[in-house]
Order: structure tokens, then sequence, then C-alpha cells
């Protein structure tokens, strides 16, 4: 075969192939190649994820080469390369239209489901247009302006005035303006369960979810749970749909530098991806794809010259390095809090200095790395490539190696459209 022949079937747009009816966009944020192996080896099994590795996206935006969370959905919100700290819009800070925005005007109904905060720069960057990630208060509005179908997550305090325990200085209560705009508002998890139609917003936390290893299952559902509810939701009725899911914490234990919150939101994150592929599967006309926009943290399985990293440190753990320190702080017995918290029996001379002179938190996820053989090279973000899973219609479109705009194009192709 003539080799451009070759190269123009190899970048054969979604347009090209099979459309999809809907589309599911999984944003693992921070999840970079190595947190793949780390929650594998923590399983002791393959994650649902390995079987559907597709290709890689280059996470650089323009001149930046480390990007953060706000430039790097924006990529793949727009399809174009952004600022740091920018949701939504370009380089020069006007509003670019957006994949739901796009979903949305080819008549699907649309939704964004994370385990942080709504407002927070990776669900912002598919709902709102402002030049700084920051100002979440002013998202909040945004978003609640933005006809979305279906929004869960955390951070109903942006949401809230703040003379009734909220954030916001200019007292406008958003939960009752969607009340009054038709929306099931829901801010109590044990009320999740009652959403039966959209639009629906569920702000089931003040500020972000849960890390998944302190997550109480009777009082937060699981990203797996809130991705189904919300696809079910937004299928009923027979209209297409585009949804984005984040799971946004795997990004905080990358800055946290802490391990075994890491392996375990990973391993929700896989789950929500594979309830999503089994509810694509058996409908025959959905896209599922997973992409990070970044990795954090520089982890690497791996230290100190020992050819060898010990997953069985972090399976020990059973609550996050934060809530072990706080049982410390509030005076509970140091070895007793270790054992409890971190799986830790005994401490060397070297690890009581670390507790001693540091923020606890920080001292308790370094010794769990050290312990598991788990090494990190920053508490910020990181240059490597991410990489694509895809399952569905279209999935070929998204195989090989491409920039994260790029991605992003082809994902508005997706949803129907190919441009403004």
């Amino acid at each position: 075969m003539p080799r451009l022949i070759l190269i123009l079937l190899l970048a054969a747009p979604v347009a090209a192939q099979e459309r999809p009816r809907n589309l599911v966009l999984f944003i693992g944020d921070g999840f970079g190649p190595p947190y793949a192996e780390l929650g594998r080896a923590v399983a002791g099994a393959p994650l649902v994820l390995d079987s559907f590795l597709v290709g890689a996206a280059q996470t650089a935006t323009g001149a930046v080469r480390v990007v953060e969370s706000a430039a790097g959905a924006t990529a793949f919100a727009c399809g174009l390369a952004t600022s740091d700290g920018h949701v939504g819009v370009d380089a020069d800070g006007r509003p670019c239209r957006t994949l739901l925005e796009r979903a949305r005007d080819a008549g699907a109904r649309t939704g964004i489901v994370t385990t942080t905060r709504v407002t927070h720069a990776t669900p912002a960057a598919f709902a709102a247009h402002h030049p700084d990630r920051g100002a979440e208060t002013d998202i909040a509005a945004q978003m609640a302006g933005a006809g979305l179908d279906v929004l869960f997550g955390g951070g109903w305090h942006q949401f809230t005035p703040a003379s009734m325990g909220g954030a916001r200085i200019d007292e406008r209560d958003l939960r009752q303006e969607l009340s009054e705009a038709g929306y099931t508002v829901v801010t109590d998890p044990d009320c999740f369960d009652t959403i039966d139609a959209v639009p629906a917003v569920a702000l089931l936390t003040p500020s972000h979810m849960a890390y998944e290893i302190d997550r109480d299952e009777t009082a937060e559902p699981s990203l797996a749970e809130m991705t189904l509810r919300a696809m079910n939701l937004l299928a009923a009725g027979g209209r297409p749909f585009a949804l984005v899911v984040e799971g946004g914490r795997i990004d905080h234990a990358g800055h946290d530098n802490a391990p075994a919150e890491a392996a375990h939101d990973v391993l929700a994150y896989d789950a929500a991806f594979g309830a999503a592929v089994a509810w694509a599967r058996a409908d025959g006309a959905t896209l599922v794809v997973a992409v990070a926009d970044h990795e954090t943290g520089g982890l690497g399985l791996g230290r100190d010259d020992v050819y060898d990293w010990q997953p069985d440190a972090l399976r020990a753990a059973t609550e996050s390095a934060g809530r072990t320190a706080a049982r410390i702080t509030a005076g509970e017995d140091l070895a007793a809090a270790l054992r409890a918290g971190a799986g830790v029996d005994s401490l060397g001379a070297d690890e009581l200095a670390a507790l001693a002179g540091a923020d606890p938190a920080v001292a308790v996820a370094a010794i769990v790395s050290a312990r598991a053989g788990v090494a990190w090279t920053t508490p910020g973000h990181t240059a490597v490539d991410v990489s694509v899973y895809a399952f569905g219609p279209g999935a070929g479109a998204f195989a090989g190696s491409r920039p994260a705009a790029e991605v992003g194009r082809l994902l508005g192709e997706a949803v129907g459209e190919s441009g403004d």
C-alpha cells in the first residue's frame, strides 16, 4: 500500500468511522502510566482499563511543557491549547465552545460526574468559561446556568450563601435557583438514590468527596455508582447523551505523594470505567474514552537503587495519611495510630525523627512510600505522555500518540461537530 494512503487511513477521523450515539469521557486527573501499575499491583489483578489501551496523549500545550488541570482539561474540552489557569477559554481569554456545549447543541443530554468539587478545574473546563480557575463561586454560577442535565460531585459550598455556611459572598443561593429552574437538587448523600429524573444536581459534600480509602460506603456513593446513575438518567427517554466523568482525587493523592490513597482511587476509577464499558457493551452505540489531563507526582515504582517495590505495604494501609495524622494530632498514641491507619507495626529512628520534625500527614505518606519502595519526584505535575483508552463505535480513531488538543478535536467530532 502506498505510504500516503496508509497515513491517510491511519489518521481517519471519527466522522469517517461508525459514529457513536452516546459519549462517555473519563478523565483520571493526574493518572499517568505508573498509576496503572500501582493499582494493578495493589489489586493483584489486571485493570479493566488494560484491555482498552489504544494510544497516548501528549500533555504539553503550546509553550507550556508541564500543564495544570485547567489547561489540560480545556485541551480535551475545546480541542485547543490554552494557558495555565484557564477553564473553557483560549490563551487570549476568549470562551471556546466545549465538548458538552457541542453535544447539547446537537440535541444530546449532557452531564458531569466528579469526586472533586464540581467547580474544580477539570469539570469546570467543560461547563464554564473563565481565565481564573480559582474563581470557583463565579464558575459555580456559570455551571448552574449551563443547561447541564446531570451534575454530580462535591462542593455545595460554592453554591451556597456565606450566611448559610457556604462560600458565596454575593449571598446567591444557587441551589434554590436550580430548584426553581426545575432541577432536583440533592445535598444529602442519603437522598442520592432518590434521584429518578433529569435535570438533577447532587452536591454531596461541602468540598471534595472523600479519598476512596476513607469513603464511608453508607455516606457517599462510589464513582461507579454516580456514573451508572448518570448514564441511566441521561439515557432515559431515548435521547443521545454526552457525559464527562472525573476521577479527581487521584491527582490529590499525587500532590500529597500518598501511594495508598492513589492506589485506592485508581481502583475506584477503574471500577467506574468498567461499569460504563459494560453499559456501553449492552447498548452497542456508546463510545467510552478515558484520558488524563497530566501526570502528578512523578510517581516511580522503585527507589534507593533497590530493584523491587512492595505493594503489600500499601494494602496494609486502611486510611489516608491525613486521617492517620489527625489521630496523632488529637493525641492518640503514635504507635497505635500508625498501626491502625498505615499498617506500620514499628518505627525506625529516622522515621520517628521525620514524624517529629514535619507535618504529620507528609511524614506518614513518606513513611508508607519508603516502605513500599515508591518514589516521587515532585509534589506537582510532570510532562509525561498519558495513556488513552477507548471502547465502542469510533474507538479506533484514538489509536496512536497525538497532542491532547487533537484528542479533544476527535472527541468533538464524536458528538457530531468538527468545528465552531
